[in-house]
């Protein structure tokens, strides 16, 4: 094992030192929105526990979600009704430090990309309670979390553990709307639930899970945001995620991805057996 980390440890360097493939230039997105649903739900982690603590007015909460503003995540927090208003902002910086967080409680109008945000995540909200296709897990929650990157406005759903302790892959959902925020389609990502243990006393080497052809060749935004959300809880230092054609290798420390053809991989592995 030490040996095939060497080897991949070499492969990402020369990835980033000789620039970016035509596998880069598709994982790339893949990494940015990843990235965007990392943010996200930890603006709303972290948000959630400030507004929490300060807004006293609790029978007047509607819901709440997060999106990201340049270099802000920020996490609202919305009053009840047909019409509702903003009545809590925390924003974060990169680092998502508590005492750097800003909050503001005065009341205000949603803006436009906030009031699409809130349509979206609502519709998404209505179809997951109506749609067989979402499959519910005990100690589990769906995690809802809307997106608009340029022209697409997205939801996705991921599965999130109610206890500590465990790591959730899987179970997760990707549901497309349009310029009205009227649903195009939807999907599931991945069709199994891959549930992951982990102490937190010990570091592990590596995790993993695989793909089938219908969830893709390469390792998924919502991975990447799960990895980033618990891996520093678990000190899992790399992920694989293994699928027909390729081998995604995830750095949970240096937050970087290297890529592999699966008869590459195979071939480190031949080695090592050597």
């Amino acid at each position: 094992m030490n040996k095939v980390l060497s080897i991949l440890a070499s492969i990402i360097i020369c990835q980033i030192t000789f620039g970016q493939s035509k596998t880069d230039k598709i994982t790339s997105k893949i990494i940015e929105e990843g990235k965007m649903l990392y943010k996200s739900e930890m603006a709303s982690w972290y948000g959630t526990d400030i507004f929490i603590e300060k807004y006293k007015e609790k029978e007047k909460i509607g819901g709440y979600l997060s999106y990201s503003e340049n270099e802000i995540s920020r996490c609202i927090f919305y009053s009840k009704g047909e019409k509702p208003k903003i009545i809590g902002t925390m924003d974060f910086d990169i680092t998502f430090k508590i005492e750097n967080a800003k909050t503001d409680l005065s009341e205000r109008e949603l803006t436009k990309t906030e009031f699409d945000l809130y349509e979206i995540k609502n519709a998404a909200l209505e179809i997951i309670n109506s749609d067989t296709i979402f499959k519910r897990y005990n100690n589990t929650n769906f995690n809802l979390i809307p997106i608009i990157n340029g022209k697409e406005k997205k939801v996705y759903v991921l599965t999130g553990p109610k206890k500590n302790g465990v790591i959730i892959f899987g179970n997760d959902y990707l549901l497309n709307f349009d310029n009205n925020n009227k649903l195009l389609n939807r999907k599931q990502l991945h069709r199994n639930i891959i549930p992951i243990e982990y102490s937190g006393k010990d570091e592990i080497e590596a995790t993993m899970h695989s793909h089938t052809e219908e969830t893709g060749d390469f390792i998924t935004s919502t991975d990447i945001c799960t990895l980033m959300l618990y891996a520093k809880f678990a000190k899992i230092k790399q992920h694989y995620v293994i699928s027909k054609n390729y081998v995604s290798i995830w750095d949970c420390n240096k937050e970087i991805l290297a890529v592999l053809t699966r008869k590459a991989w195979e071939k480190i592995n031949n080695v090592e057996k050597k």
